[in-house]
C-alpha cells in the first residue's frame, strides 16, 4: 500500500498575469505531484460584479488576456467559475463540490465573506503588491500599483496574507523579496514584471505547508 499523503485540495481565485502564472505553478510546477485544483475562479471582465475602472481591468489590455486564466483551467479540465461568489449556487460548489484545503486569490475582483474565508483548514489566502511598510500596509486596496507608482517607489514586494472581512488586512504570512521597478513602468508593466515571481514566491510558502 502506498504511504503517499493525500493531495492538498487547492481552489484559485485568479485573473490577468498573476492568476495565470499562480495556476500554472500549481497545475505545471514542482507542486503539482502535491496538490490537486479542485476549483478555478476568474473575473468576467464584462459583468457588472466586478469593479473593472478600479481596477487592473481599466488599464490598456487585450481581449486574451482577459480569458487566461479562463483558457488554461479549460485546457486542464478544469470549468472555471466566473459569477457572484457571495450567492447559494457557489457556496453550493464551493462546500459541496470544490471543498478545498487552501483557497488562493491573484487578482479577483469580488470580497470574501466568512462562509468562504473560514472553510479551508489551511487558510485562504491573498497576493497582495506593497512594500515592506508594516502591516496592513499602506498600499491596502484595489490598485496598489497605481498607488506605489504615484509614490515613486522604486520596488515593490508582495505580501501572502490570510484573507479576512477586511480589505487586504488579514494576517501577514510571509513577504517576498523586492521586485525593482524600471522607470517608465506602468501598472500593466508591474502586473507582467511581478507575477512569474509572485507564483514562485506563493508555491515556495505552500511547500512548507503541504505533509
Amino acid at each position: 500500500m502506498s504511504s503517499l499523503p493525500p493531495l492538498t485540495r487547492v481552489a484559485v481565485f485568479g485573473s490577468f498575469h498573476r492568476g495565470f502564472h499562480v495556476l500554472s505553478e500549481l497545475l505545471k510546477g514542482p507542486l503539482a505531484q502535491r496538490v490537486r485544483v479542485v476549483g478555478v475562479a476568474t473575473d468576467d471582465v464584462g459583468s457588472d460584479h466586478v469593479s473593472r475602472a478600479r481596477r487592473v481591468w481599466g488599464y490598456p489590455h487585450t481581449p486574451a488576456e482577459e480569458v487566461m486564466v479562463e483558457r488554461l483551467a479549460l485546457s486542464h479540465g478544469l470549468a472555471p467559475y466566473k459569477g457572484r461568489v457571495k450567492t447559494d449556487e457557489f457556496y453550493h460548489l464551493y462546500e459541496q463540490q470544490w471543498r478545498p484545503d487552501l483557497c488562493i486569490t491573484a487578482t479577483f475582483g469580488q470580497r470574501f465573506d466568512a462562509r468562504l474565508f473560514e472553510l479551508p483548514r489551511l487558510g485562504f489566502y491573498n497576493l497582495h503588491p506593497c512594500i515592506d511598510d508594516g502591516w496592513p500596509s499602506h498600499y491596502a486596496g484595489p490598485n496598489p500599483f497605481q498607488a506605489l507608482l504615484d509614490n515613486g517607489s522604486d520596488h515593490v514586494v508582495i505580501a501572502m496574507h490570510q484573507v479576512d472581512e477586511g480589505f487586504d488586512t488579514g494576517r501577514l504570512h510571509a513577504l517576498s523579496e523586492k521586485i525593482y521597478v524600471p522607470a517608465g513602468a506602468t501598472v500593466v508593466d508591474l502586473h507582467k514584471l511581478t507575477s512569474p515571481l509572485a507564483a514562485k514566491f506563493f508555491a515556495r510558502e505552500l511547500g512548507k505547508m503541504l505533509p
